[in-house]
């Protein structure tokens, strides 16, 4: 759940793009890979020298008695191993001699071949018992720290003892081991070349006995304890056109560990990323998919009809949709739309195939014979039932089709939850579409879902951080984890409520005095701006306790544009505003405003919002 991201630039060539996507229609052979259990290297470094493919980048690396040694300089850093998507590597680490006990090592898990930033890295202290003992980090692009997960061992590693270092990398998630013990474990952004590594810093370092070994992918059914996958629904829908590279890129960056998005096929056989079957609704043209070509649908412009700042978005075809979305972090669920021929499911599985993101998308359908064509042309790729109604036998469908995923609609399942568990039994997962209310996402983690579809992606992530923030003392508490103290809110956002208590047997919360419900949704635009207040108070067996939160309600201009792009003035006052605002002519725009069409009240919240910016 944690975050990242990667935006290419947009504006892709049409005619690039459409040739990009006219592949045969038939299905290559899958590639040839090693399978999970296989071990792909293995060194034990008694040759004495330095092995084929292990490249020291910085610091002196040697290999004497057995061992790779590096001597202690500062990041001393060496490359090794293929890229991979799913592996493990083991090996023996031994601080030989530290600076300082603060000095660390350990294995960089994902960087360019030539050992230069960014990269991430999964590395030990000498004091490994520190509370930052342990570390999952990345040298940036900008050649600076972020470290996002820390964590203690069991034990100092100290100088002079063996320690076993076992890191499991499925896809962006990473699991850290220390001496058989699992010790931490967070979400990283992966690249698609990335390579293993040593590095060290400001210590004398020796490994032994390196072992990387291939394993199967995370699996979709969470475990217990983890709380839903977010999956942006058409990539950040609330925040950008649908199905759009911009939307894609957004959802990326709010660290949503999924995608999901829809293929339609054109006449001329190009798949084009479309959620309706006419380009009408969100183009600036009208027609059926299937009807039109590749190059007419990819140069229509999908962004105008959600904002004109989205005015330079097209249609992307499936192909850029992919080679974007490689670069990134994430997995794509991908809906082909149906009814699609059995040659045109094969492009589909062929595009992804040829671009190496079989582990990384999903595909989904209503239609039980595109799910079939999937999987006869590329059955390495995983795939999911889409429902908006429940089968009489969700468990006997899923195994019929051998999809990993059921994933109905939310009023469907709330029909008959408990076919969560039953689905779960077989090892299938369950990811509903499309929810967007704080209430109906608490329903869904009730329920044990694996993944939420969602039109927010970024709202979602910020409730679940909330829920996982819960403090968990032996005595009465109370805290407000929602809105942080001294947030600042956007107004016209959506501002989650939420409270945590332990040992209480009752719960009072106020906004601002007014009693409130834990988990309420509050619509920004309905509070003043300026300073905000909730408080909580819970009675329990061993006393009273309280807490409070104080946020403030801003308006800011890009906030202000989104609302004026999304009222209801024409397209002429639109622009004009939006020119007069990057210009600051606040009376041109006050004027604008009260010379429209809107309603009063429109009007009034619009340039109540406007004398927030002016007095900036």
């Amino acid at each position: 759940m944690k975050r990242p991201q990667t935006l290419r630039p947009l504006g892709v060539t049409v005619a690039v793009a459409v040739v990009a996507a006219l592949v045969p229609a038939f299905s290559s052979p899958a590639p040839a890979t090693s399978a999970p259990g296989d071990v792909v290297l293995r060194e034990s470094f008694d040759s004495g020298t330095m092995p084929a493919g292990f490249t020291p980048v910085s610091g002196s690396w040697t290999v004497r008695d057995g061992r790779l040694v590096v001597e202690g300089g500062s990041i001393s850093r060496l490359t090794f191993g293929p890229h991979l998507e799913n592996y493990r590597v083991d090996a023996t680490v031994r601080f030989e001699k530290v600076a300082n006990s603060g000095r660390w090592t350990g294995i960089m898990v994902d960087t360019p071949k030539d050992g230069q930033v960014p990269w991430w890295q999964a590395v030990m202290r000498s004091q490994s018992t520190a509370s930052n003992g342990i570390e999952i980090a990345t040298r940036t692009s900008k050649n600076a720290w972020n470290v996002p997960f820390t964590a203690s061992a069991p034990t100092d590693a100290g100088t002079g003892r063996d320690v076993g270092v076992s890191i499991e990398v499925q896809r962006d998630h990473v699991t850290w081991s220390y001496d058989g013990t699992k010790v931490l474990e967070g979400d990283i952004e992966r690249t698609s070349k990335g390579v293993l590594g040593l590095v060290a810093d400001g210590a004398t370092v020796s490994f032994d006995d390196i072992t990387v070994t291939e394993i199967a992918p995370k699996p979709l059914v969470r475990g217990d304890g983890e709380l839903p996958v977010t999956i942006g629904h058409r990539g950040y829908s609330q925040v950008n056109p649908e199905n759009s590279l911009a939307a894609m890129a957004a959802s990326q960056k709010s660290g949503a560990e999924y995608i999901e998005t829809d293929v339609h096929t054109s006449a001329d056989g190009v798949p084009m990323i479309m959620h309706d079957q006419t380009v009408s609704r969100t183009t600036n043209s009208t027609g059926d998919v299937a009807t039109l070509d590749g190059s007419f649908i990819a140069a229509l412009r999908n962004g105008s009809w959600f904002s004109p700042a989205f005015a330079d978005q097209e249609v992307p075809t499936l192909a850029e949709f992919l080679d974007t979305f490689a670069v990134g972090r994430g997995k794509l669920l991908l809906e082909i739309k149906g009814p699609e021929t059995d040659a045109e499911v094969a492009r589909i599985c062929r595009l992804i195939r040829d671009r190496r993101l079989t582990d990384r998308v999903v595909i989904q359908s209503f239609d039980v014979n595109v799910l079939r064509s999937a999987r006869a042309h590329a059955p390495e790729i995983k795939r999911g039932l889409l429902r908006g109604s429940l089968d009489a036998d969700p468990v006997a469908t899923s195994k019929d089709l051998d999809v990993v995923a059921y994933n109905p609609s939310f009023g469907a399942l709330q029909t008959r939850p408990s076919i969560v568990a039953d689905l779960h039994a077989a090892g299938i997962a369950v990811m509903p579409w499309t929810i967007d209310s704080p209430k109906d996402w608490a329903t869904l983690v009730a329920q044990d879902v694996d993944g939420v579809i969602t039109n927010r992606p970024g709202a979602f992530i910020g409730w679940k951080s909330a829920i996982e923030a819960q403090p968990t003392p032996a005595a009465p508490t109370v805290t407000v984890v929602a809105p942080k103290d001294g947030a600042t809110v956007e107004r016209g956002d959506l501002l989650a409520i939420a409270v945590t208590t332990t040992d209480a047997t009752s719960t009072t919360i106020t906004l601002d005095g007014k009693s409130v419900e834990n988990g309420a949704a509050i619509d920004t635009a309905t509070l003043s701006y300026g300073t905000h207040t909730v408080a909580a108070g819970v009675d329990g067996p061993g006393g009273t306790a309280g807490a409070s939160s104080t946020f403030r309600v801003v308006t800011t201009v890009a906030g202000f544009r989104g609302r004026v792009a999304r009222s209801g003035l024409s397209p002429q006052e639109t622009m004009q505003i939006l020119r007069d605002v990057d210009a600051q002519r606040w009376d041109k725009v006050r004027r604008t405003i009260e010379r429209s069409d809107l309603s009063t009240a429109e009007r009034v919240a619009l340039v109540e919002e406007l004398e927030q910016l002016d007095r900036r």
